[in-house]
């Protein structure tokens, strides 16, 4: 048989849904329920809080505060894992 016209296991060709389940592995799967969670959680969290900077009393969404924090903490990550080369 000639390659174009062969056929993978089972006797099928490989068509959409063979590409759709090879593109949705389990590390994309985690991704996409952790970005629906998140989502979740800001539409949860839209109430004004209080939040006290050292001195300044600062008037904020929760979820804004929150943010600010994880991506501060990725930063210092980021800074203190990066490679040096």
């Amino acid at each position: 048989m000639s390659p174009k016209t062969s056929t993978s296991r089972g006797g099928r060709s490989r068509g959409a849904k063979g590409r759709l389940s090879a593109s949705m592995t389990p590390g994309r799967v985690a991704v996409i329920v952790v970005a629906v969670l998140a989502l979740v959680f800001i539409l949860e969290n839209t109430a004004k809080t209080k939040i006290r900077l050292i001195v300044p009393e600062v008037i904020m969404p929760l979820w804004v505060a929150l943010l600010a924090m994880v991506l501060i903490g990725i930063l210092c990550g980021a800074y203190l894992f990066r490679r040096r080369g």
